[in-house]
């Protein structure tokens, strides 16, 4: 059965892994903005006239689908034409770990649609857009992604600006005052991917290298983009409570170690320095590793807290855990961590290479404002569950608004800037962020609602994994594996016969399979020790998926679907019959 986690069941359970429960983070963390220059009188202009466009009745109202969480690629026809089956499921569908308790390997044998969902709304995959894509030069299209609409021409941040005198049309609560998130990573990035602003400072933001996610987020199939994670302030700072690279880096490393349940190399450091045994050994001495040994913390019923913690934060972090301001446990990440995650076009080097635009298609942000234990995540799993067997056809009712973000039930908050008609980003309205939290919340593939951290490369393996893709790109990277010792790349390409979700990547398909649609191993092997081998497109799909998307920004119908193509998808449903089977076969990851 379908297990989303709604919003609003009710969860009182005690804790009984580290932390107190849900406990809402209100303070503003950040470091502060520094005043920003105002923009010159035409750009001001343009973005109030975006603003006008985008008017406050679209802040809660849905104008096409109310359940825009149910993504396109969950409509993908898994029977061709020759009564093939084809599984592009098990990328997300699978069965979880813990915490993550909604174990939703089921998902890949049945559409488990309601009434309203079996509809696809993602019209706009059947929308022809070769004339309109043959309209627009190559030349055209270059000049368009390589100017930067997240900078002004002085590297000032332009959202940053503009939500300082926040049109009246994004101003939600109508308080005069931009309450969501305001821009403020200079995507400036020092050898260890640490952001800095112009003038030097940190901004707490830090790039990391990650193997991309199945289908949709390889670039051959529309878009390149970039993740950085950013921990609460009181997790970069040493115990006098001033900034401090290496307890920031060392407690960046404790969270890897707890998503990713393993031991996490680190710089050589003294331990007596910071008064934990970040090495698990008994003792304080140098450790060059933070090990995993994760045993459940005590809770003392006289003070109320959580003692004898088997990991600890350093710096200003380790007493703020054991005060219980601060919550630790495996799969979790400390409340205040914030993600940032820039989606842009192509664009093509002199030498045909293919690298990251300076134009961004949208900004995504998320930030985790509360903590929840283990028994309150698998009590409202539970919940969830119930409700769908006795309300099969109720949506989900996800709480927030434009400005302020949506949250997906699980402590985390998101929001999203868009492209405008004409490029400015601009806030996405609440149906368009509402297309975030499906995979954000309730399939098995997430950490802590989360993609992308746990896919972090291995520095184990002697690989350096602190950086921008700015810096270096795709190429040189070995292909995943899993586990079991199955190269995650081409289990996709095997179970999916394609290389995205609809199978409309002709370009791939030809490229990795022959004629009979078996995978050709000579190119397999040319993609086991360079991933951007099978990742990135020709110079010639990657300005045709650019010319593609921006059509859909000129329609300004994201509503419809913001998948890049031109022809019309035909391995899609456009209406399916509540509970129909896929007649896959399950793949367990």
């Amino acid at each position: 059965m379908k297990k989303f986690l709604y919003i609003g069941i009710a969860v009182i359970v005690a804790g009984l892994v580290a932390g107190c429960g849900s406990q809402e983070v209100t303070t503003n963390e950040e470091p502060t903005q520094k005043q920003v220059e105002p923009l010159d009188e035409n750009r001001t202009v343009a973005y109030r006239i975006a603003a006008q466009e985008l008017t406050k009745t679209t802040a809660l109202s849905i104008l096409n689908n109310k359940a825009a969480y149910v993504s396109s690629q969950c409509y993908t026809k898994t029977v061709d034409e020759n009564n093939v089956a084809h599984n592009p499921c098990f990328s997300c569908h699978i069965n979880s770990a813990e915490p993550n308790y909604v174990d939703d390997a089921d998902l890949q044998a049945s559409y488990n649609f309601s009434e309203y969902t079996a509809t696809n709304r993602w019209t706009n995959l059947f929308k022809d857009r070769t004339q309109q894509v043959a309209n627009i030069t190559n030349d055209e299209m270059l000049h368009y992604v390589r100017q930067s609409n997240y900078f002004d021409e002085n590297k000032s941040i332009v959202l940053n600006a503009i939500l300082a005198s926040v049109p009246n049309e994004w101003d939600y609560n109508s308080d005069g005052v931009w309450s969501g998130y305001r821009p403020d990573c200079y995507f400036n990035f020092d050898t260890e991917g640490f952001d800095q602003t112009p003038e030097g400072d940190y901004t707490g933001w830090r790039a990391f290298a990650y193997y991309p996610f199945l289908g949709t987020f390889w670039p051959t199939n529309g878009s390149m983009d970039d993740v950085l994670i950013r921990l609460p302030k009181v997790m970069r700072e040493d115990k006098n409570k001033k900034l401090d690279l290496k307890v920031y880096k060392i407690n960046l490393a404790v969270v890897e170690s707890l998503i990713k349940k393993k031991s996490i190399k680190i710089e050589s450091v003294d331990e007596k320095v910071y008064g934990v045994d970040l090495n698990n050994n008994g003792i304080l001495d140098v450790a060059d590793e933070v090990v995993y040994n994760w045993v459940a913390p005590k809770y003392d019923f006289t003070t109320k807290k959580y003692t004898h913690f088997s990991m600890h934060y350093v710096g200003a972090a380790k007493e703020a855990l054991i005060n219980n301001d601060l919550h630790i446990a495996p799969g979790l990440y400390p409340e205040g961590t914030e993600f940032l995650h820039s989606v842009r076009y192509m664009d093509v080097q002199n030498n045909n290479s293919l690298v990251m635009a300076p134009r961004m298609k949208e900004l995504r942000y998320s930030k985790k404002t509360a903590w929840n234990t283990y028994p309150e995540l698998n009590n409202a799993t539970k919940a969830e569950i119930k409700e769908k067997e006795v309300f099969p056809d109720r949506l989900r009712t996800i709480s927030g608004d434009a400005e302020h973000g949506l949250r997906n039930g699980l402590g985390w908050r998101y929001q999203g800037f868009i492209e405008d008609k004409k490029g400015y980003l601009r806030p996405q309205t609440y149906e368009e962020t509402l297309f975030c939290i499906g995979c954000h919340s309730g399939i098995g593939a997430t950490v802590d609602s989360s993609f992308v951290f746990s896919r972090k490369l291995d520095e184990a393996q002697g690989v350096k994994n602190w950086y921008h893709w700015s810096q270096k790109g795709l190429e040189g990277i070995k292909e995943p594996k899993l586990d079991d010792g199955r190269y995650e790349y081409e289990l996709y390409l095997q179970a999916n016969g394609a290389g995205d979700e609809f199978r409309d990547n002709q370009e791939l398909q030809e490229k990795f399979f022959d004629l009979n649609g078996s995978l050709k191993s000579d190119e397999l092997v040319k993609a086991r020790d360079n991933i951007a081998y099978l990742l990135l497109p020709s110079v010639e799909r990657a300005l045709e998926l650019d010319k593609a998307y921006k059509t859909i920004v000129e329609e300004q119908s994201f509503i419809y679907g913001r998948d890049a193509h031109v022809k019309p998808v035909t391995n899609v449903h456009q209406k399916l019959e509540p509970k129909t089977d896929t007649n896959v076969t399950v793949i367990a990851k």
